[in-house]
């Protein structure tokens, strides 16, 4: 803009006989009110023009992406530009006479242009983020790390351009200095690029996803993931607290992602009774022949006896004592009770492992432990399952002349004995 517009009133003031100084106080005092009731009203048309084009585009538009421009109020800001630009235009023109203070206005707009680019920037990615958080292929991911990377970046190029602004020198200059102070700077920022690094890891591996169910024993959490930052994880526990658990620490400790179990076709049960060692006993014919009331094991016993009494026969095996040749054991034939209770049943899923095993004895009892999947992976549901097939075995050890391990261990006689 030609300065020479600028010194008319400063002109026709000497004219009058006003002094040079006064004269030039005055004119300075003239410009500036005038430029910023022109700034003020150019804001205020601008943003008028485009909170209409918005609305218009809002009502034509089939996505709901420029509602969330508008929610973070982006068209403002963007107007600010503008006037801004126009007052950046005219601090030369206002203070041709004062050298010193247009150097100071300049640098001050500039900052200022600078800040609002950020501001604009920060408020169109937060826009982004609340429409990607919309769809369904992006609800699960985490956007608020890749907002949070954006505006570091941005940020950095913002402080940069300031400085430079500042001290009139160039990035480059900035740069070298920097390298100086980098020790510095990475134990000042150590978290962040920590969490930089760890964000891109977490995502470019899917370890986590908004809304997954994971296990943080170290800093006791437990349940699903609400928000993904680029420094912390929020997790809502089940007893709805919130643990806020570093990003970095995702890919440097250890912990449990359930997603494959609910993206399976099951849950697993996986559970012991611990059987005392003193109930195990062989099965007499009578024994035998009375537990071939029981249904689920009936056609089993049958089948079972007639192959023992052959191979006793045919090996002349003496039957005085139980122990010689081959016999069923109470044990053994809960087991098979056990494993087709678990087939029969309808919330066990039979297209997985279903596995009844004993384990190694322990000083308590033997562990008879059920190796299961509920079909039904509801925590509250696959706990009622889990709680009444436990309760139907604990009920039918009686009937197999077998005992649990309890503490103090009962004397009581077993049921059918």
């Amino acid at each position: 803009m030609d300065k020479d517009l600028g010194r008319l009133l400063y002109d026709y003031l000497l004219e009058t006989g006003m002094s040079e100084g006064v004269a030039a106080y005055v004119n300075l005092l003239v410009l500036l009110v005038v430029v910023l009731i022109l700034v003020t009203f150019l804001d205020i048309l601008i943003w008028k023009i485009l909170r209409g084009l918005s609305v218009r585009l809002a009502r034509k538009s089939k996505n709901n992406f420029d509602n969330f421009l508008v929610a973070h109020r982006v068209p403002r800001y963007v107007a600010h530009m503008v006037p801004l630009t126009i007052l950046l235009e005219f601090v030369p023109v206002a203070f041709a006479d004062f050298d010193y203070a247009e150097g100071i206005a300049l640098k001050a707009i500039k900052i200022l242009y600078v800040f609002l680019t950020l501001i604009i920037f920060r408020k169109f990615f937060q826009s982004v983020n609340g429409y990607l958080k919309t769809l369904p292929k992006f609800r699960d991911k985490p956007i608020d790390s890749y907002v949070q990377v954006f505006m570091i970046f941005a940020w950095i190029v913002g402080i940069l351009t300031i400085f430079a602004i500042v001290t009139e020198t160039t990035v480059w200059k900035f740069f070298t200095a920097l390298g100086a102070a980098s020790a510095v700077i990475l134990l000042i920022f150590k978290d962040s690029i920590l969490g930089l690094v760890a964000s891109i890891q977490v995502t470019i591996n899917d370890m986590v996803r908004i809304g997954d169910w994971i296990t943080f024993e170290k800093y006791g959490a437990d349940g699903d993931v609400i928000e993904i930052s680029l420094a912390t994880v929020k997790v809502q526990n089940f007893d709805m607290t919130t643990t806020t658990i570093p990003t970095y620490a995702l890919i440097s400790d250890s912990f449990k992602n359930w997603r494959s179990m609910q993206a399976s076709g099951g849950r697993r049960i996986k559970r012991s009774l611990i059987i005392r060692q003193k109930s195990i006993r062989f099965l007499s014919s009578d024994e035998s022949e009375r537990l071939k009331k029981i249904q689920l094991v009936e056609a089993y016993i049958a089948s079972r006896n007639e192959q023992i009494n052959n191979y006793n026969e045919s090996n002349q095996i003496n039957k005085e004592l139980l122990v010689n040749g081959r016999n069923l054991t109470n044990f053994g034939l809960f087991r098979k009770y056990v494993t087709n209770y678990l087939e029969s049943h309808s919330a066990i899923n039979k297209g997985m492992t279903l596995m009844v095993r004993q384990l190694q004895p322990t000083p308590q009892g033997i562990p008879l432990e059920v190796y299961a999947f509920s079909s039904d992976k509801r925590w509250e549901n696959y706990e009622y399952v889990m709680a009444d097939i436990f309760d139907h075995l604990l009920a039918a050890l009686p009937y197999f002349s077998l005992e649990v391990f309890e503490l103090p261990v009962s004397l009581e006689p077993t049921q059918g004995k």
